[in-house]
Formats: structure tokens, sequence, C-alpha cells
């Protein structure tokens, strides 16, 4: 029988969230979609020191619009019917995730580094011109903040959509990868 209703505990600050979602049908369907996505990018896995193209880590966030839009658009209306006091939907979690917690942080990063990408000498390589940015350490701790919020949505899209612990399989082969790398 599928699961009837979650805690909703997302978030930190002025973007948190507290209450409950008793999801349907169509939003655990849409609640695995999500999930899939998310534990398929950098979005739940740390990323290393040393490691990852900062870059790439911000492409993958921004391009969680896209999806989220495209399963919202599926889905339709139905996954976000107004709820009840208290009370969320598929809909709102996922614009939520997207307009609280990721837009903030690729709002402010994107066009930080970017203005850094402009000043590659020619004949750089992207990664050694990343690692001499003198911010490249703060961002890489703004994405392990957002990582562990965007975790909690995982988390709560796999608790109601019944999934396997994927993002825990992930991690285990990032651990084994990191072993063997060093």
């Amino acid at each position: 029988m599928p699961i009837d209703k979650v805690r909703v505990d997302l978030g930190w600050g002025p973007a948190k969230l507290s209450g409950e979602w008793r999801p349907d049908q169509a939003e655990r369907d849409a609640a695995w979609e999500l999930y899939v996505e998310l534990v398929t990018r950098i979005t739940v896995a740390p990323l290393a020191p040393g490691h990852g193209i900062l870059r790439e880590a911000l492409s993958s966030l921004y391009q969680l619009f896209g999806v989220t839009r495209e399963i919202l658009r599926k889905y339709g209306p139905s996954v976000a019917k107004p709820p009840r006091k208290g009370e969320y939907r598929f809909g709102h979690l996922a614009i939520w995730m997207l307009n609280a917690a990721l837009r903030p942080v690729l709002a402010h990063w994107h066009p930080a580094l970017q203005e850094w990408e402009a000043s590659r000498p020619e004949g750089t390589a992207v990664v050694v011109h990343e690692a001499a940015w003198e911010r490249s350490q703060e961002l890489r701790d703004e994405l392990e903040k957002l990582r562990r919020v965007l975790l909690q949505y995982a988390e709560i899209f796999a608790t109601v959509c019944e999934a396997p612990a994927l993002i825990d399989a992930t991690h285990a082969i990032l651990e084994q990868y990191a072993a063997e790398q060093s």
C-alpha cells in the first residue's frame, strides 16, 4: 500500500517548510521522476576537494529548472492543487526547491564564476584556472550547503515514491572511487 503521508521539514531560515504531504499517485510518479534527476546529478553527491569543475556543477544544477518544469507540465495542475494549511503538494515542493534553494545560489554564483572564467589566459586549462580562483572554496562550501538541502528533498521524494536507497548506493560508489584515486 502506498505511503499515505510524509512529514515535510525542508530548508533553512526563511526558506524553511514544515508540514505534511499527502501524495496521490500522480505526485508519487512525479516525485520518482524528480528523485531520479536529483540522484543522478552532482546535487546530492559531495564535490570532493580538487575534483570536478565548478562550472559543470552549476550547469547541472541549472538544468534542474528545465527538468522540473517538464515534470510539472507532464503531470499538470493536479500535482499543485491548493493544499490545506500546513500541507504541501508536489508542485509546491518542486517550485520551492527551485526558487528558495537553487535560484539564490545560482543567481549569485553564475555571474561570479563567469567573470573569473572570462579572465582565463589562453592555453590555461579550465581546471587549473578554476583552482586558482580565490573564491573557489567559498563556492564549493555553498555547493555543499545546497547539496544538504537538496538531499532533504531527494529523501522526501524517495519516501513518497518508495524508491530504493539510490542515494546510499551513489555515495558508496563515489567513496570507492575516491579511495581508488588516493
